[in-house]
């Protein structure tokens, strides 16, 4: 009996299997340091007291270049299902991190899974970066500030952009989300890629499992 295939075929079975759970269990690990960097987030001084500046995206970049961009979605969920525990926002903030990560970590992942080179690497973040401060405009203006109506007017609102700048002479959310948050979404997104890059190589064989 020739037992070649059947053999070659458990072979193959138990390496699939092997990468599948390397790859849950680093995609558990991203998540729970993206988690954690969700509460390392620090004020910005040219931006309201609201806005908040954190690396959250930075795991799931990591898991999007060396898995895959499903994984690095699936980073960006599970952070955000942990922070739903103690959310203050009933779901919307975690929300629209959710939506602005997936436009950062799926294209970026995309353009480097097309052809896995340093420059595509960076392409791809800063690809991702700019789709993520495209989006946070519509997030922001539909999902996130409809809720912080509740708890501050919009004219509030206006009045502590205008406070950390005066000369930028904001006058509607509109404008303020175009003048303050996207661009800072963007430097948001360059950060987290800018890390990535400079640390990704020396931690590939640990999230991969190889040499």
């Amino acid at each position: 009996m020739d037992t070649t295939n059947f053999t070659g075929t458990n072979v193959e079975t138990r390496t699939v299997k092997k990468v599948n759970v390397r790859s849950m269990t680093v995609t558990a690990m991203l998540s729970a340091i993206a988690f954690v960097l969700m509460f390392l987030d620090t004020a910005v001084p040219i931006m309201p007291s609201f806005i908040k500046l954190d690396v959250s995206e930075l795991p799931a970049l990591m898991a999007s270049f060396a898995l895959g961009p499903v994984y690095g979605v699936i980073v960006c969920l599970i952070k955000n299902l942990l922070h739903l525990l103690m959310t203050t926002t009933g779901g919307i903030g975690e929300l629209s991190n959710f939506i602005l990560g997936v436009g950062f970590v799926l294209p970026a992942g995309l353009i480097y899974h097309h052809k896995k080179t340093k420059k595509n690497a960076i392409l791809g973040a800063v690809v991702g970066a700019f789709i993520m401060a495209a989006i946070s405009f519509p997030s922001n203006l539909y999902i996130v500030y409809p809720v912080y109506y509740n708890f501050m007017p919009k004219e509030v609102i206006v009045e502590a952009y205008q406070a950390v700048a005066p000369f930028a002479k904001v006058d509607s959310i509109e404008k303020c989300l175009l003048m303050f948050n996207v661009p800072f979404t963007f430097v948001k997104g360059m950060i987290s890629a800018i890390i990535t890059v400079l640390i990704y190589q020396p931690l590939r064989p640990l999230l991969k499992g190889n040499n």
